[in-house]
């Protein structure tokens, strides 16, 4: 959501430059390091109002149409039908599928509420603005029914049977607290939901001007500081267990809005405790744990500094920014994988497809514009820039409207887009939001003397009013794909002195900026920003050349991976069309010097050809967010001559002892893929299919199996099945016709790589038959078998297969 931020003191500010200023030194982007003259920055910046920027043509104009056109599409009445059901009234509409017809439902109305204010304060969509007042209409004749401010559209699930989400709250008040994550009594995360539909709230209090919206906002608060009310501090953090979005962030806002302290001493309470006190200690908590669910916390830790000036917020989120963007991050700027953050500085040992889920950087940009606002460096837009345009960007199809949940970034991987009504995937709803702001990060302003500076921070073609300086603002550019850009200010209400700050990328060598036609030789530079003093007067034109050239970026842990970009964007290789399949190896690039085996194709977009480097068959480079319909490779390891040969042989000697177990195998099962499972007669309960880096499996949860039959012969036999050597705390029993032949247990033993574990299986569960049944079930007391990526039976080195 876009906050209003409350003034800073003097204290607050200082506390928050001194927590910048003692993290760890962050890794960067790019091989080019600011330049700094000493700061003459402002202490602390704040953004133009998103109703005062218009976009014009460019990738970011068209996504903001394709999202609304998506956003009318919608029926707010389907989007509302559980919240009238709960409320005792008669819904308008039919729910929605996908997430909207689970136990999550609801979720998405906050989402679309906060999309509609912001498409109207970015376009000036009148519909958007009605149909936001319309739900907020509702939600008010929702709690007039329900007489206790209580407003939702999440259910649980108990017994198979759905029930209203209402009834997990008297259990919790009683101290019956029982969360697996995600899941609380049986409901799917329903703090997180109502953070959501707060955030709605506010924004259209924000950009709409709504104000009833704060009426039903301070109602379910009211409500929620009920539920807590009951609970101490230590069934607070068991609540807090389960994922709730940045619930602290919902109440520290309110508080901003209303001044009551009611509010702020509730965001005080709902502090997770177990992930946020040793980030403020400077200790990375995140190994392992849901990587999303992290990311809103510190967002509302933000929140609560800029209110109070606490110290240790500010550490926390400042901590966790570094963390994410030095150990975690790939190269489009997404971070995490499977939605979990691995081991730190392990990027090239998770390049899956299960890459970047689309919400992580969402809320990191969020983040983001928190820490610039206290202390506004460049680096920060660097990094907002990367994610901006390589995640952002790539995960909506303008033509469609429609959104993915991973962007992947595996060799042969493509992107899945949503349906328009039957998914709603928390990426659809995050998704609505972040294409409905494009432009609300362009412009800064010195936030205590807004008429002083005027900082650029993303060169976006757009048009801007600076009402501190009665100014119009224009940019015209062909960035992110060519450097060229022209600043100028049609209108400015008189002349006069200020200071215009233009970031100058990290990546960028050379920068050349004129004014006026004349060119500066020697701009000022501080903190990343070439600086720009002078008396300024309508009609004036700035012009800034970034010079782009095509380099090669490493992962922070192998010197080998690397990624290929130009200027500020990421390029990717074309592996072919989505809706083919992509069975070959993972290309790789072979050559003492990357680039100078790249050859640049004439085009408005950068696009290359490898000549004699790629391997095994040269290939075309664009832009990887353009490529929404394509498979594609991001990241390749890269060779010289010699170390392709050792390549190439190691290749050979694997190919012969797989060619030697094929001969030995009695019968292949392909877990998690349709036919095959149909051919083994495979049976399950609670058991789910799972794809991770281009492997089919299967798992099985608590009190659930899976099994399936497969073909022996006489003879001493083994079983082979295939693991994850990441997978925690996992044990599980196999057996074969009814008999445990072993218990397998999974603990991060192989980190990074698929291994193999062979059983051997006694020759009398297999003496006169021609098939038996392999059957895999969690452990006594254990939640989670498996998953396991395939199985084999196969005869002993020496024999073969008759």
């Amino acid at each position: 959501m876009s906050h209003r931020h409350t003034p800073l003191s003097r204290r607050a500010m200082l506390l928050a430059a001194t927590a910048v200023a003692t993290a760890p030194a962050w890794q960067g982007w790019s091989s080019v390091a600011h330049a700094a003259t000493g700061s003459a920055l402002p202490e602390s910046a704040r953004a133009l109002p998103l109703q005062a920027t218009r976009l014009l043509p460019s990738p970011f104009a068209d996504a903001v149409e394709g999202n609304r056109l998506y956003l009318l599409r919608l029926e707010p009445d389907r989007l509302l039908h559980n919240f009238r059901k709960h409320a005792g009234l008669t819904p308008k509409g039919a729910i929605y599928g996908g997430w909207e017809n689970d136990t999550i439902a609801g979720h998405t109305l906050g989402h679309y509420l906060t999309a509609l204010a912001l498409m109207h304060a970015q376009t000036g969509d009148a519909e958007c603005a009605r149909r936001a007042a319309y739900i907020i209409d509702e939600l008010a004749a929702c709690q007039a029914a329900a007489g206790d401010g209580y407003v939702a559209g999440f259910t649980r699930r108990r017994d198979d049977v759905i029930e209203d989400g209402r009834l997990i709250f008297p259990e919790i008040m009683r101290g019956d607290i029982r969360s697996a994550g995600f899941d609380l009594n049986g409901c799917w995360v329903p703090f997180y939901n109502w953070h959501k539909l707060f955030a709605g709230l506010f924004d259209a209090e924000t950009h709409l001007g709504n104000s009833q919206a704060r009426g039903v906002a301070l109602a379910l608060a009211a409500y929620i500081d009920g539920v807590f009310a009951k609970l101490d501090d230590a069934q607070v953090q068991q609540v807090l267990d389960c994922e709730h979005g940045g619930i602290n962030e919902s109440f520290a806002e309110l508080h901003a809005r209303t001044g009551d302290p009611r509010w702020l001493a509730l965001a005080t309470r709902l502090r997770h405790r177990k992930v946020l006190d040793p980030l403020a200690q400077r200790q990375n908590s995140l190994p392992w744990i849901h990587a999303n669910t992290q990311i809103p916390k510190l967002i509302g830790l933000a929140r609560l500094h800029e209110i109070t000036g606490n110290a240790a917020d500010a550490i926390a989120a400042n901590f966790f920014w570094e963390t994410v963007v030095g150990q975690y991050s790939y190269v489009i700027g997404g971070n995490a994988d499977r939605e979990y953050f691995p081991d730190p500085g392990t990027i090239s040992k998770h390049i899956t497809e299960q890459t970047c889920e689309s919400c992580n950087s969402y809320n990191m940009l969020k983040l983001t514009r928190h820490l610039y606002a206290w202390k506004p460096e460049a680096r920060l837009f660097d990094y907002y820039e990367r994610a901006h345009i390589n995640h952002i960007l790539a995960h909506q199809n303008p033509a469609t409207g429609m959104f993915a949940y991973m962007v992947p970034l595996m060799s042969g991987s493509h992107r899945v887009w949503s349906e328009p009504f039957d998914d709603f995937w928390c990426c659809v709803g995050s998704g609505m939001e972040s294409h409905a702001k494009h432009g609300e990060s362009i412009w800064w302003e010195d936030a205590d003397r807004p008429a002083d500076m005027l900082i650029a921070n993303l060169y976006i073609p757009s048009e801007a009013d600076w009402a501190a300086r009665g100014a119009k603002l224009r940019i015209e550019t062909g960035y992110p794909f060519d450097g060229h850009i022209a600043l100028s200010i049609p209108k400015l209400a008189r002349a006069g002195r200020f200071t215009l700050a233009l970031r100058i990328p990290g990546w960028c060598q050379g920068a050349r900026i004129a004014v006026n036609g004349t060119p500066l030789p020697a701009p000022r530079i501080a903190d990343g920003y070439a600086l720009i003093g002078r008396k300024w007067k309508a009609g004036d034109q700035v012009t800034l050349d970034l010079p782009m050239a095509l380099r090669v970026e490493a992962t922070p842990d192998d010197a080998r991976t690397i990624a290929l970009l130009h200027g500020p964007v990421v390029l990717a290789a074309d592996l072919g069309a989505a809706d083919q399949p992509f069975d070959g190896p993972s290309p790789a690039l072979v050559a003492a010097d990357v680039t100078q085996g790249f050859a640049a194709t004439p085009g408005a977009v950068p696009a290359y050809r490898t000549a004699d480097i790629g391997k095994p068959a040269d290939l075309s480079f664009a832009p990887f967010f353009q490529q929404r319909d394509r498979r594609t490779a991001v990241y390749f390891k890269r060779f010289t001559q010699q170390e392709w040969g050792v390549e190439q042989q190691a290749f050979a000697v694997e190919q012969a002892r797989l060619r030697d177990l094929e001969r030995r195998s009695v019968d292949v099962m392909h877990l998690g893929e349709m036919q095959p499972e149909r051919d083994h007669g495979l049976e399950a309960k609670l058991s789910y299919t799972t794809t991770y880096r281009g492997r089919h499996g299967r798992d099985a949860r608590t009190d659930g199996h899976f099994q399936f039959r497969m073909k022996v012969k006489p003879g001493p036999l083994i079983l082979q099945a295939t693991y994850w050597g990441e997978e925690r705390n996992r044990l599980f029993d196999i057996l074969v016709d009814g008999q445990k032949i072993a218990t397998q247990k999974l603990d991060a033993d192989r980190p990074g790589e698929f291994f193999d574990v062979t059983y051997a299986i006694p020759e009398a569960l297999t003496r006169g038959k021609s098939t038996v049944m392999i059957r895999v079930q969690p452990a006594p007391g254990m939640t989670r078998a498996g998953p396991m990526f395939g199985a084999r039976i196969f005869t002993p080195a020496g024999e073969t297969r008759t």
